[in-house]
């Protein structure tokens, strides 16, 4: 769940409050009160009509601006009224606090009810505790000051810190949280930027290609393409030794990126012409999975293709070499310095699946 999206959950529940704020500046408490409540109910109806269920926030701040009203009209005391918004922040402090502070996302709960089918990777997760953090010190900070004016202020003041400075405080935050965003596209305007996705494949953002392989472990989709003969021979590639995963080790044919926009027929396209020549072929999907290194996590889309009478390889930053090994030549190998982990791991389904 993003900031935006966190706001947008939070900030409704407010409205009474802020409608009773101005209200009481111009008609007095009473009928602020019954304005305040009037909204409130209709907030309630029209979430209802949308999303067939009752906001419980919502609710359950329309009721306190009631039994707080109601009890600051009965003794003629505003005070209990002007502990109403503080209260409510107090509540999300402790919400906040246990969310960005303990093993018990809380918010990050909500969020999965909220936004049903959607899964946070740890990425996510860690970058949603950064916020909570930030929010649960401004929320804090925000009530010390509602329970300061409650006590010691105006009621004029009182109703500023409790109206508009809640949203000037969010401004400041949101616009700081907007430069640095801006500042991050900047610095990375010149790179590839490569599509962030679940374990399902659903694309839940972007990210620069140095970002994915950073030990951020952010999950991004490749596409492999094992390269294979009627006698079960496999093409391999032998890596480039300027490159920054293993080095001067043979590996998968076919191996690449797929760029923010492209889908998997166009990436496996470009890899292929890229890296061997290859054009003019026809491949089939034979099994998608999970691939972890020290430095990054792929969800790799491996096919597996019988074209290869056009393949050609000159030596780039990519690819030293290619040529054919038999299966038994691979065996001989497995284990040592010489193929990659990642092959070795394709090398086995590929077996398992009685292509080889």
């Amino acid at each position: 769940m993003t900031r935006i999206e966190l706001l947008k959950k939070l900030l409704p529940g407010f409205i009474p409050l802020f409608v009773f704020i101005a209200a009481d500046e111009i008609w007095g408490t009473k009928i602020g009160l019954f304005v305040a409540v009037g909204v409130g109910m209709l907030e309630l109806v029209w979430v209802w009509i949308r999303e067939k269920k009752i906001d419980k926030f919502i609710l359950f701040d329309t009721l306190l601006l009631v039994s707080l009203g109601a009890i600051s009209i009965l003794l003629e005391n505003d005070l209990f009224f002007k502990l109403k918004p503080g209260l409510i922040e107090l509540i999300l402090v402790t919400i906040l606090a246990v969310s960005a502070f303990s093993n018990v996302n809380l918010v990050g709960l909500m969020g999965k009810r909220y936004l049903k089918d959607v899964q946070f990777d740890e990425a996510q997760v860690k970058r949603m505790r950064k916020s909570l953090k930030s929010l649960f010190y401004i929320f804090s900070v925000h009530t010390a000051l509602v329970f300061y004016s409650t006590f010691y202020m105006s009621k004029e003041a009182w109703a500023f810190i409790s109206g508009g400075l809640f949203y000037i405080l969010f401004g400041i935050y949101f616009l700081f949280g907007i430069f640095v965003q801006k500042r991050k596209q900047k610095k990375y305007a010149g790179e590839e930027w490569v599509p962030l996705v679940d374990e399902k494949g659903n694309v839940t953002g972007q990210a620069p290609r140095s970002k994915v392989h950073d030990g951020s472990k952010l999950l991004h989709p490749v596409v492999h393409m094992q390269v294979l003969t009627p006698q079960k021979a496999v093409l391999l590639q032998k890596r480039s030794r300027s490159k920054l995963i293993q080095p001067g080790k043979w590996d998968t044919a076919v191996g690449g990126h797929i760029s923010a926009g492209e889908n998997l027929e166009e990436a496996l396209k470009k890899e292929a012409f890229e890296e061997i020549g290859l054009k003019d072929f026809s491949a089939r999907l034979v099994e998608v999975y999970q691939w972890e290194s020290d430095i990054e996590t792929e969800l790799v889309y491996l096919f597996v293709t019988y074209d290869h009478k056009n393949f050609q390889v000159s030596t780039t930053d990519e690819v030293e070499e290619a040529r054919f090994w038999t299966a038994k030549q691979i065996e001989k190998q497995l284990g040592s310095e010489l193929l990659t982990p990642n092959f070795e791991h394709e090398f086995q389904m590929l077996k398992k699946k009685g292509l080889l």
